[in-house]
């Protein structure tokens, strides 16, 4: 990555008072010409005294958590977002919105990404202490990541000291002939041959339309970015993230505290109905329950009653329990500064 000095932060279309740099990735691995990642800051945000956040979103989403964003700068952490490459702010035209066929091609604009957080929240010669928050697929992602940066790059890999899920996606929902050896095996041939044919099922509109004010929400945000439907799903998509679940299921370190939050029940449904407000809609909580245990050696697990799949973007009482829960493990992990 290019020094602080020649970085090119412009102003952020999406946001007021953000900023963005534009990361360059080269040809994409999976034929669809250049990809590039979008990092994201508040403009003109306090130093960081505390640590620094780097945010990863899920599928169908990108960075528009205001709400996040200061809960952290009010407690002296720097924050800086990344839309990953075809998500959100860096989706090009042309290009299969969320599309890849493995996983570990995120690595690539997930170290960039924390180099410049490193060298833009380091001071001298103290390094920058770098959280890592992730929700959904992203809460799929990241744990990968992390542990092979701890096995490949341990430099990068020690200027992370945390890592916070929110609603990770470890395994498929659903019902269970879906997880049999013939259904991974049928995703995993069509993937290989077919991988942008879309899966004939199509998502539920009802989580988008739980958190939308053009629906039945509260939260405004980019629909084009965000479609309450979702974006289609591919094989090739499904596949890879089936191989990393199962990756993950045979254990991972990530070699730093984590903490995962989900919500205390589960509500699947095929239309909005006023449940799915106090429900994740999206993911079985029992499975996230089942396999948070598996990515490292200390994992605090939390379930938020009545939370939604993004327990930040929850109704006002589940969301200040979240909260809490985070303040609560950054004051176990690092002491009493992280308590403002």
């Amino acid at each position: 990555m290019s020094s602080v000095k020649s970085r090119q932060w412009r102003p952020d279309e999406l946001l007021d008072r953000y900023e963005v740099l534009t990361i360059p990735l080269g040809d994409d691995p999976d034929g669809e010409g250049a990809v590039e990642a979008t990092l994201i800051r508040q403009a003109g945000a306090e130093p960081a005294t505390a640590g620094t956040v780097l945010y990863v979103h899920g599928f169908t989403d990108y960075f528009f958590q205001e709400e996040l964003a200061e809960f952290f700068h009010d407690r002296g952490y720097g924050f800086y977002a990344l839309d990953l490459r075809k998500c959100g702010r860096s989706l090009l035209d042309g290009q299969q919105p969320h599309f890849t066929t493995d996983l570990e091609f995120y690595d690539q604009e997930l170290n960039a990404a924390l180099d410049v957080v490193a060298e833009e929240s380091g001071s001298g010669d103290e390094p920058a202490r770098v959280i890592v928050v992730a929700h959904s697929t992203g809460g799929l992602i990241t744990p990968l990541w992390l542990d092979r940066l701890r096995r490949t790059d341990p430099d990068r890999h020690r200027r992370i000291k945390g890592l916070v899920l929110n609603s990770p996606w470890l395994d498929l929902q659903g019902d269970p002939l879906l997880r049999t050896d013939a259904v991974n095996l049928l995703i995993r041939g069509v993937g290989r041959v077919r991988a942008k044919a879309v899966l004939p099922q199509k998502l539920s509109a009802a989580y988008g339309e739980s958190l939308s004010a053009d629906a039945h929400g509260e939260w405004t945000y980019d629909l084009r970015r965000k479609p309450l439907g979702g974006f289609p799903v591919t094989f090739g998509w499904l596949a890879a993230v089936r191989a990393g679940q199962h990756r993950l299921h045979r254990g991972l370190d990530i070699g730093v505290p984590a903490l995962v939050l989900r919500s205390d029940k589960t509500r699947f449904t095929g239309a909005y109905e006023p449940a799915v407000d106090t429900a994740d809609c999206v993911l079985d909580v029992k499975q996230i329950a089942q396999w948070s245990g598996v990515i490292g050696r200390r994992v605090w697990a939390v379930a938020v009653p009545d939370a939604r799949h993004d327990v930040f973007l929850s109704l006002e009482t589940p969301r200040r329990i979240a909260y809490d829960e985070v303040q609560n493990w950054l004051h176990t992990i690092f002491g009493e500064g992280a308590r403002r």
